[in-house]
């Protein structure tokens, strides 16, 4: 086992509020070739794709948008969507968004 969290409780909902930042995400944990983050989203980030891996967002609290070239898709609490690789994507948020994310553990998380 390489991960430091395996055989561990994460509590997302504290690592949420204990988190100040109004945008910034981290690794929670690694489950084989993929890393679960956490991010906490209040803003805007930039258009960015992924070369060679998918990514998937899921609500825990907040709205989620994430706008693609030709729409936007909105996400409720308890929502998810996946991102395919080599789409142009943006996240945006108008309120404090907590999400998990699971992607490949190549991911550069600003994107390529």
């Amino acid at each position: 086992m390489d991960d430091p969290c395996h055989l561990k409780v994460i509590d997302v909902v504290e690592r949420a509020g204990s988190t100040p930042e109004r945008w910034t995400n981290f690794t929670l944990t690694r489950v084989n070739d993929c890393l679960v983050r956490m991010g906490v989203f209040e803003g805007e980030f930039h258009w960015h794709h992924h070369d060679r891996e998918d990514e998937f967002f899921y609500v825990v609290s907040g709205r989620l948008m994430l706008d693609l070239p030709e729409r936007t898709v909105g996400l409720a609490p308890g929502q998810g969507f996946t991102v395919p690789r080599g789409v142009e994507h943006r996240t945006r948020a108008e309120e404090r968004t907590i999400v998990l994310m699971v992607e490949g553990h190549t991911v550069a998380p600003r994107g390529d």
